[in-house]
């Protein structure tokens, strides 16, 4: 089976998720800066099968979409321009920057360790793929 692999896609960066090959377990991979990312993904793709790419959603409270949404919709054109073979789908990402800084306080994890941003879009991807995961 092929992986799939999620992106908390950002302004200045990325947060990406991958399951294992049995497409049973979410995963934490990187985070990379945004302008980057098209070059991550090609490498990465070399390497590994993906079969999925889960992209978030973001929504606000009243189901209208957020205003990153338009940059979303630019990135996806190119990402499906790009890998044709590889389905795209969209998962509410609702709460989850909230969920992973949460998440990062209940590990005990230091103060320093918490602030760093990039780790927050790393573990929003992972609960944005296993909230498709659950879904599906």
């Amino acid at each position: 089976m092929a992986r799939i692999l999620a992106l908390d896609f950002g302004k200045v960066r990325t947060g990406i998720a991958v399951t294992d090959e049995l497409q049973l377990i979410a995963s934490g991979l990187t985070t990379v800066g945004t302008n980057d990312l098209m070059t991550f993904l090609s490498e990465y793709l070399e390497k590994e099968t993906v079969e999925k790419f889960v992209v978030g959603l973001p929504k606000q409270m009243d189901n209208t979409p957020s205003e990153s949404e338009e940059l979303i919709q630019s990135f996806l054109k190119k990402l499906t321009t790009k890998f044709p073979t590889v389905q795209v789908e969209r998962q509410d990402e609702r709460f989850t920057s909230k969920m992973a800084f949460q998440s990062m306080l209940d590990s005990g994890m230091k103060k320093k360790k918490r602030q760093n941003k990039a780790l927050v879009d790393e573990i929003s991807a992972t609960l944005i793929l296993q909230a498709y995961l659950n879904r599906v």
